[in-house]
């Protein structure tokens, strides 16, 4: 992806990689007893693309290649955007689960075992680069945007069916999570497209990212889909490589007021989807644009060191290129917020907003924890 690509990547990044655990006074207790979930479904974009975009042809939104996965186990490049397991990793982690592997990678006759047995624990439909409109990657068009992944989902939803009777599967699918990380690669479509800006202002632009994703998320719930976990979009102007473009290293604040925009409308959406469907769907909405500015002001609280700099780069802030092979590396990636210019989370950073998502106490969750949510 190109530079509207590449931008997007980073604010949706940004907003996974915020916090870390165990330095964080009450996160202990999201460790606790979880409620059993028989599977996770992912879908989004980069910041928790588990490897889909390696199966794409020619699609440069790809992470299969070192520094990536450095810490992953075996020192494997899966394609993450991160130095080890990302957000959706950590969510099947904590539920007992296996990692939702790429829905990609179970393609072709030979797989079909390996399928049949993904459909029932959780599948990675996630995509580096998507977003919710299908314009997103409009330069290669080499990510998978929303409704695709949806498209994909409905095929292993098939398999799933197929396997246990109808009663079985209803009771399945009202049971797992759905986990959803998407619309930063659409705010930044909207940032670097003048013809988009002539046609509609930011607040109807973002009101119609909404709109469009509450398509989808219709979408799933028609499928049996009951247990929603949404995450908005973060400072996206308080990536590295956002503060690199300035002297003073500071955020951009006009991308973060347009990612503030498009979660206000976020939330109202899921409120009134909420209403419209009643008990057969419940949500928990992460707030991750607030959780990254507590982050970021007060790191020593959260366990990080640097919450400005690349962890992975070169340059200043390590941002001035991509995570390669022969980009410096810091030593020590659990002090470190972002792992690349774009702001995809450390590992570290990933593990710390799940707990965050996990814990009775959050102030980021509403109307409910993901812990709440799960036991619902």
């Amino acid at each position: 992806m190109t530079t509207n690509i590449t931008t997007s990547i980073t604010i949706f990044l940004i907003f996974l990689g915020l916090l870390r655990v165990d330095s964080f006074p009450g996160l202990e207790t999201a460790t606790g007893t979880l409620a059993s979930i028989p599977a996770v479904y992912v879908l989004g974009d980069s910041l928790v693309d588990a490897g889909n975009n390696n199966y794409l042809a020619i699609s440069i939104s790809k992470a299969n290649y070192p520094h990536n996965g450095v810490d992953f186990p075996g020192s494997i490049a899966t394609g993450r955007f991160c130095n080890g397991k990302n957000a959706a990793d950590t969510i099947a982690e904590k539920f007992g689960l296996p990692l939702p592997p790429p829905y990609l990678s179970l393609k072709g006759i030979f797989k079909e075992e390996e399928r049949k047995a993904a459909a029932l624990s959780g599948v990675n439909f996630a995509s580096g680069g998507a977003g919710i409109f299908n314009s997103s990657d409009q330069q290669l068009r080499q990510s998978i945007p929303l409704s695709y992944q949806v498209n994909n989902w409905l095929s292993i939803h098939k398999e799933l069916m197929s396997q246990l009777d109808p009663s079985e599967a209803q009771i399945h699918l009202s049971k797992s999570l759905f986990f959803v990380v998407i619309g930063s690669n659409d705010i930044f479509d909207y940032f670097g497209s003048f013809k988009l800006r002539q046609k509609t202002n930011p607040q109807q632009y973002t009101q119609s990212m909404a709109d469009k994703l509450k398509e989808q998320l219709k979408r799933l719930h028609d499928t049996g889909a009951r247990r929603l976990l949404i995450v908005g979009v973060a400072q996206i102007g308080c990536t590295p490589g956002q503060r690199a473009k300035n002297s003073m290293h500071e955020c951009d604040e006009e991308a973060n007021t347009w990612g503030s925009l498009y979660n206000k409308a976020l939330v109202k959406m899921l409120q009134q989807l909420k209403e419209e469907l009643g008990s057969s769907m419940t949500y928990s909405y992460f707030d991750k644009f607030n959780s990254l500015h507590d982050i970021v002001t007060n790191p020593a609280r959260y366990g990080f060191a640097d919450v400005k700099s690349a962890c992975c780069g070169r340059g200043e802030l390590n941002a001035q290129l991509p995570c390669s092979l022969v980009s410096n590396l810091c030593s020590d990636r659990t002090k470190y917020l972002f792992w690349d210019l774009y702001g995809h989370p450390t590992e570290a950073a990933a593990r710390t907003i799940v707990d965050l998502m996990l814990s009775d106490d959050s102030q980021y969750s509403s109307p409910l924890t993901l812990t709440q949510l799960v036991s619902s």
